[in-house]
C-alpha cells in the first residue's frame, strides 16, 4: 500500500479515475490522495456525476503515470464520509481545501478510501514490475 500510495502522491501530479457509468466506462482526473489511518483517501463532492456513480458501483480503476511507468489500482472507493478525523486528515493535507468548500459541515465533502486494491506498477512495454494486494 505504501508504494501505491507514493506513487500516486510523489511521482505523479494526476491520476485517473474510472467509474462506470450505466453500461458506459467514464474517467475523470483526480488530484493528490491522503493517507491516514493507514489507507489512501481521496475526495470528491456528493454533486458530482463520480459520487453517483460510485454510489451505483463502487468498483473503480485509477490509472496515473509518471513519465516512464504507469500504475493500475482496481479497486472499491469506500465512502468514509461520516469519519470526521479522516476529512480533518484531508483538509489539513490541502491548503485550498477550506477555500474551495471542503469543510467539515459541508454535507457534500466526499471522503473516500481505497479498498480491496491489487496495483501494480507496469513499463512501457507491459511488464509487470510490481504488484501489491491491500
Amino acid at each position: 500500500m505504501k508504494e501505491t500510495y507514493e506513487f500516486l502522491k510523489i511521482k505523479t501530479q494526476v491520476n485517473y479515475v474510472a467509474t462506470i457509468d450505466g453500461d458506459r466506462p467514464s474517467n475523470r482526473p483526480f488530484g493528490d490522495p491522503v493517507l491516514f489511518d493507514n489507507k489512501i483517501y481521496v475526495l470528491t463532492n456528493k454533486q458530482k456525476n463520480v459520487s453517483k456513480q460510485l454510489g451505483i458501483n463502487n468498483h473503480a480503476c485509477i490509472v496515473a503515470y509518471d513519465g516512464e511507468n504507469f500504475i493500475r489500482i482496481h479497486c472499491r472507493l469506500v465512502d468514509d464520509s461520516n469519519n470526521l478525523e479522516a476529512k480533518q486528515a484531508i483538509i489539513d493535507e490541502f491548503d485550498w481545501a477550506i477555500e474551495a468548500g471542503y469543510t467539515l459541515d459541508n454535507p457534500d465533502f466526499q471522503a473516500l478510501y481505497i479498498a480491496d486494491a491489487t496495483s501494480e506498477i507496469i513499463d512501457s512495454d507491459g511488464n509487470v514490475l510490481e504488484r501489491y494486494e491491500f
